[in-house]
């Protein structure tokens, strides 16, 4: 028969909310050290322009709408 409570050496220890706190400081810390520090690589991709967006003319009657009209008729 197993035991309900069985010794603390047995159980595997929780996650707690505290080491879930320090490795998220931690992640963080490393994050903004790899941003500041000097000689940092970076990526050598060239940035794509994206094409400008028209001025938005309000709403819209897209594909996407239409289908989603035609999904929610009752």
């Amino acid at each position: 028969m197993s035991q309900p409570n069985p010794p603390r050496e047995t159980r595997q220890p929780a996650l707690s909310r505290r080491t879930v706190f320090a490795g998220v400081g931690v992640a963080g810390a490393a994050a903004a050290a790899a941003t500041v520090l000097p000689g940092a690589v970076r990526s050598a991709a060239p940035a794509v322009a994206a094409a400008p967006r028209p001025a938005s003319t309000g709403y819209q009657l897209t594909d996407h709408v239409k289908r989603y009209y035609q999904t929610a008729r009752v």
